[in-house]
């Protein structure tokens, strides 16, 4: 199944999918209000302005499976979101990302490895996957690693289509 088959939900409930994104670079990214790691929305912002213009964008999919970090309602995401970061790239609707009821988008994710060679379940909140313009997954990296490091930096300009 390509990734551009995968029927999505906004977070304001309209439907989309991945094929929205094509010939784009997209790193796509499980999210959470209340986390430890929450404060990971002001460096995706940041590579949101700085790549947007070029062909790249920023997917925040809200996730509460990991502490129930993320209770919220869609508009309640969407306001915190906008208020207390000023997100202004695209959110889906709230998903699972691992488990019986894994999102089939995350089904097809899960399968990419991460820098050490290990596949499998989401670890936590902020976990990204970055996307090609062909739609294709380039690479996974762990929730630690901050949006602005250099490993996360690189691989978005290398897949720049512009």
């Amino acid at each position: 199944m390509s990734l551009y088959d995968i029927p999505l939900h906004t977070l304001s409930g309209g439907d989309t999918s991945l094929a929205d994104y094509k010939g784009k670079a997209v790193l796509v990214v499980n999210v959470a209000s209340k986390c430890g790691l929450t404060p990971q929305y002001e460096g995706l912002e940041r590579l949101q302005k700085r790549y947007e213009d070029q062909g790249f964008t920023v997917l925040g999919v809200p996730c509460n499976q990991f502490g129930g970090q993320e209770p919220g309602t869609a508009e309640e995401i969407e306001t915190f979101c906008s208020m207390t970061y000023g997100v202004t790239f695209p959110m889906l609707d709230k998903i699972e990302v691992n488990g019986e009821h894994r999102h089939p988008l995350y089904s097809e994710l899960t399968l990419t490895p991460d820098a050490e060679g290990n596949a499998g379940d989401v670890q936590w909140n902020f976990e990204k996957f970055l996307i090609t313009p062909a739609g294709t997954v380039a690479a996974r990296f762990r929730p630690q690693t901050l949006p602005e490091s250099d490993e996360i930096t690189s691989a978005i300009k290398s897949h720049l289509p512009a």
